[in-house]
């Protein structure tokens, strides 16, 4: 194909920041959607093992440590500023993409944490995937969850 030239591959830090962009766009848009439709109209899967609903969340990811909401928000500005300048410095592109999952899930659920609460950093979490055997949890958690799983096979590998 003439007159095509191939693009040059994104570095590590641009595959970090485009990563946690996107997390946290589809993180909040189906958390926009959760809130405007599944609030009123909750979807019901596979008799009950799945329900696709409105949940809130003052804990942790999958609902751990409940009602720590502020400090929560801290520990992931902490983390989000710790990520990013731990990946400035990351020459791997796998290990970037997993670190700026963990970011852009981080920043997802801290945006719930700053807006969508009475004050600062009293937000609840929008959670909204239930299975009938495992806390709800939303794209943001996920994000976090498989960001950090790449990161440890990742560092495996390399030793």
């Amino acid at each position: 194909m003439r007159g095509l030239r191939r693009l040059a591959p994104l570095s590590p830090l641009s595959t970090a920041l485009g990563a946690a962009g996107s997390i946290v766009l589809a993180d909040q848009l189906t958390k926009w959607w959760v809130v405007s439709w599944l609030r009123i109209h909750p979807i019901d899967l596979f008799g009950g093992v799945l329900e696709l609903h409105y949940v809130t969340n003052s804990g942790a990811a999958f609902s751990m440590l409940q009602g720590a909401g502020s400090l929560i928000a801290l520990a992931a500005v902490a983390l989000a500023v710790f990520i990013f300048l731990v990946v400035r410095k990351v020459e791997n592109r796998v290990e970037a993409l997993a670190l700026g999952l963990v970011l852009g899930g981080a920043l997802g659920n801290l945006a719930d944490r700053f807006f969508r609460g009475p004050g600062l950093l009293d937000g609840r979490v929008v959670d909204w995937v239930d299975f009938s055997f495992f806390p709800a949890f939303n794209v943001a958690d996920s994000a976090i969850t498989i960001g950090a799983a790449m990161a440890l096979i990742v560092a495996f590998r390399r030793e």
